[in-house]
């Protein structure tokens, strides 16, 4: 309501409904011929002043414009309202029946008693009816039946305006940012000069910033006048009766609330399904729809692309953000993050929060703000892969040199991607090809794995393993659906993806023989196309490297083949595959080595030996460790040979 509510306004607001009241039941009593002198003269007079003190500000004269109401159906509103707050309303109501037991306002009674009479008061078209003010019991007729006033517009006449009950828990109000991206910015300007309270497009904000469209949606709301009300649409009714129930319902907010509403569409492609569509069809008034993309509407849209702010704007918004004193400590460390982390303008605040909050008085570092960033950017891809813990370093790798050089390139290029593609200019010349795509080729056991640990850990970024299962669908259309979620939640944190048996879903594509092969290379086409445009690092592993698509691999831009140890790595491995603070007795590495195993199995067998020394209660020997090569190369399918371990014990 526009009103003021004051303490004054809610006074005179209250006076004038209780001298409505009286006029009312004075009607209700009087006789046709005594209706023009049923209130003396006294109340006539406090009537009119309060109704001169109020002008149109009053909750029922509100109701009256915005919703024109004739003076008949504002008398029957008031007469419902009135069988509801006053008790002398209701017995006059009775005594109009000539039945003390019906002390309701009816339609009937209501034509007979009050002036200006008109039978479409209460047609379904009738604002009363449209809008849901007033509702006729189903177990009666029209004119005999109870006329009850919606709870909402109750309290609202007697100055309460607080939000639906049957809206409440749908609706929240959005939420405006402190600072805002300049690519935003200037997007808020240009969709305020757009606006029209009069008659304004739906608005329609696209792109991937959730937090920058709900503030963007309040700003401009808030230039009309407008508060904004939130609305999820997997909160909308499935029922055609239930949607069209709370279609209404909003309408009539709107005008109680003076309120625009955001729609958010998480997932456009059951947009159509649900009925959310056609729910945009019809709402009408101020509406604005946050969502990645949305088909063709019927009805008149202006659509803007809010994505996440660039480096530039990060930058900018960290800087904004932090302030000068923080930005001196944590300079370096920004820029860094500005780069590497895709966050949104809203959970870059957070994040901004966050650190000042855990640093108190100390001074903010760049390091406090890398880890802040990678724990809270990683949150959606948590929920669609699997984190691996990494803790190894480079001199956990047994490999040659040449493998060796070639996963520090990797790492060199994740260290420097901020000068090379955003300082330097290499992104500006278009995503493609700026991903660092990798494969790591060789036997199960041979450390492929390992060294995406010891990358991660480096550079302190997460590892997620992708599970193939998880991804991979049946149903057409579903697995670039599933690749395209992993990718863009990893996007946004800049963490390392490892495929693992890559073989299994990055196959060679095969020749179309049906419309499944069609399909299955389009799933291929897909990952190559997310694999060139990932600013991150994706890591692909396979036990067979020739399985793979020859165009995947010209993709590629390193490929690193994990060899089968020789006997000198073995040796390494073995040497590394005991803590210092293991209990050991007498290791022979040298004859340890001549064992024709992979540094996956020889930490197996390194572990199991520990445990059967652990139970008898005697350090790790070679007995232990010959017990325990025997289990492996069972589970193998492969016996040990003599060679292998003679003089072992």
């Amino acid at each position: 309501m526009n009103a003021p509510l004051a303490p004054d306004w809610i006074s005179a607001n209250q006076q004038l409904l209780v001298l409505e009241f009286a006029r009312l039941k004075a009607l209700l009593r009087a006789d046709e011929s005594d209706r023009r002198s049923a209130i003396d003269d006294t109340s006539q007079r406090t009537l009119d002043a309060a109704r001169q003190y109020l002008g149109d500000d009053s909750a029922i004269d509100w109701l009256v414009r915005n919703f024109e109401l004739s003076s008949f159906e504002r008398d029957l509103l008031l007469l419902c309202a009135g069988v509801e707050m006053d008790a002398g309303t209701a017995r006059a109501c009775a005594h109009g029946h000539g039945d003390a037991h019906r002390p309701w306002a009816s339609f009937g009674l209501a034509l007979a008693a009050l002036e200006s009479p008109h039978w479409s008061a209460l047609s379904p078209h009738s604002p009363l009816r449209h809008w849901r003010m007033i509702t006729v019991d189903d177990d009666a007729g029209l004119s005999t039946g109870r006329l009850r006033i919606d709870e909402r517009i109750l309290h609202f006449l007697a100055g309460l305006n607080e939000p639906d009950m049957h809206l409440a828990h749908l609706l929240r109000p959005a939420v405006s940012l402190t600072l805002q991206a300049d690519a935003h910015a200037a997007c808020t300007r240009d969709l305020v000069a757009s606006l029209s309270p009069e008659a304004s497009p739906l608005i329609v904000l696209e792109g991937d910033d959730t937090g920058a469209k709900e503030d963007i949606a309040s700003r401009a709301a808030a230039s009309l006048g407008l508060q904004c009300q939130v609305l999820q649409a997997r909160h909308i009714p499935p029922s055609a009766d239930e949607r069209a129930r709370l279609l209404r319902l909003w309408q009539r907010e709107a005008r109680l609330l003076a309120s625009a509403l955001l729609l958010v569409i998480d997932d456009p492609d059951t947009a159509a399904a649900d009925g959310t569509l056609e729910l945009l069809n019809r709402i009408g008034g101020m509406t604005f729809v946050s969502t990645p993309s949305l088909p063709p509407l019927d009805v008149r849209t202006r659509s803007f692309d809010i994505s996440k702010p660039d480096v530039g704007d990060r930058q900018q918004l960290w800087t904004a953000s932090l302030g000068p004193a923080a930005m001196r400590t944590a300079g370096d460390g920004v820029a860094q993050a500005a780069s590497h982390f895709r966050i949104g303008s809203g959970a870059l605040q957070d994040i901004v929060r966050s650190v000042q909050q855990a640093d108190g008085d100390a001074p903010c570092t760049g390091t406090a703000v890398w880890r802040t960033c990678r724990q809270q950017s990683r949150r959606g891809l948590d929920a669609l892969a699997q984190r691996v813990s990494a803790t190894a370093d480079w001199d956990d790798l047994v490999l040659p040199e040449a493998q060796l050089s070639i996963l520090r390139q990797i790492a060199a290029h994740l260290r420097q991607r901020q000068t090379v593609i955003d300082q330097w200019g290499f992104g500006a010349q278009g995503s493609r090809g700026l991903g660092i795509a990798s494969l790591f080729a060789g036997e199960s056991g041979t450390g492929k794995t390992l060294a995406a640990e010891v990358l991660a850990n480096t550079l302190q970024l997460d590892l997620y393993r992708i599970d193939l299962s998880a991804v991979v669908s049946k149903y057409i259309g579903e697995t670039e659906k599933n690749l395209r979620k992993v990718f863009d939640a990893a996007e946004n944190c800049g963490a390392i993806l490892l495929f693992d048996e890559a073989d299994a879903l990055f196959g060679k594509r095969t020749e179309v023989r049906d419309s499944h092969d069609r399909y299955a290379n389009i799933e291929v086409s897909y990952l190559l196309q997310r694999m060139e445009a990932y600013r991150g690092l994706a890591i692909l592993t396979t036990n067979l490297k020739a399985s793979l698509d020859s165009a995947f691999t010209r993709r590629l831009r390193f490929v690193v083949q994990f060899p089968f140890p020789d006997y000198d790595q073995r040796v390494a491995l073995w040497k590394r595959a005991f803590p210092a603070t293991a209990p050991t007795a007498d290791l022979d590495f040298s004859r340890l080595g001549r064992l024709s195993v992979t540094g996956g199995s020889i930490r197996n067998i390194a572990l199991t030996a520990a445990f059967l020394a652990a139970d008898s209660g005697e350090a790790i020997g070679m007995e232990h460790i010959l017990h325990a090569a025997h289990g492996d190369a069972a589970k193998r399918e492969r016996a040990l040979t003599d060679a292998e371990t003679r003089g072992w014990t």
